[in-house]
C-alpha cells in the first residue's frame, strides 16, 4: 500500500497528512474542554488552570497573575496548573505560595485537603501554613515561593 491514497473529493493525501489532522482536531476537543473557572477534584480542592491565558496576563505587581484572592479556599489551598505552585490561605487574609514538585521524588503534588498539601505518589504531606513536612516520606519541605497581592490579584513577586 502506497503513503498516497485518494480520498474521494478531495485529492491525493497522505496518511502522514491525514493522521496529523485527525491528531489536531482530537487536539482541539480535548483543549475546548479546558474551562477557565477554578474546579474541585474528587477530593474537594481546587486546581486552576494557568493564569493570564495565551497573553500571560500581567497584574499590578508585574508578574503573570497567578489566581484571584477569592480562588483560594479559606484553610485550604489551589494548585495552578502550568505554573508548578500551590497557593494556600492558612487564615483569612493570609496567602503563601509554595513549589507543587514533591521533594521526595519529583511527583506533582495532587490535591489541598485537611489543611495540607498532599503528593498521592507516595503518600507524603505539607504543611500549608508554612510548606514543612507533616507526613513523610518527604523529608524536605517545599519550597516558598515569593508572591504579592494586590487588590484580589496574586502574583509571584
Amino acid at each position: 500500500m502506497s503513503d498516497e491514497q485518494t480520498v474521494t473529493g478531495v485529492g491525493p493525501r497522505s496518511r502522514r497528512a491525514l493522521l496529523a489532522g485527525a491528531g489536531a482536531v482530537g487536539a482541539s476537543v480535548v483543549l475546548a474542554a479546558c474551562g477557565t473557572d477554578t474546579t474541585p477534584d474528587a477530593s474537594g480542592s481546587t486546581t486552576a488552570p494557568p493564569a493570564g491565558g495565551a497573553t500571560g496576563g500581567a497584574a499590578p505587581g508585574g508578574g503573570a497573575a497567578l489566581a484571584a484572592t477569592s480562588d483560594v479556599p479559606e484553610g485550604g489551598g489551589l494548585i495552578v496548573q502550568g505554573q508548578n505552585v500551590v497557593l494556600t490561605q492558612p487564615a483569612a487574609g493570609q496567602y503563601k505560595c509554595f513549589d507543587a514538585i514533591c521533594t521526595h521524588q519529583g511527583c506533582p503534588v495532587s490535591n489541598v485537603d485537611g489543611g495540607t498539601i498532599n503528593c498521592t505518589c507516595h503518600g507524603s504531606k505539607f504543611s500549608i501554613e508554612d510548606g514543612s513536612v507533616t507526613t513523610g516520606p518527604a523529608r524536605t519541605p517545599l519550597a516558598e515561593k515569593q508572591i504579592t497581592v494586590e487588590g484580589d490579584s496574586i502574583s509571584l513577586a
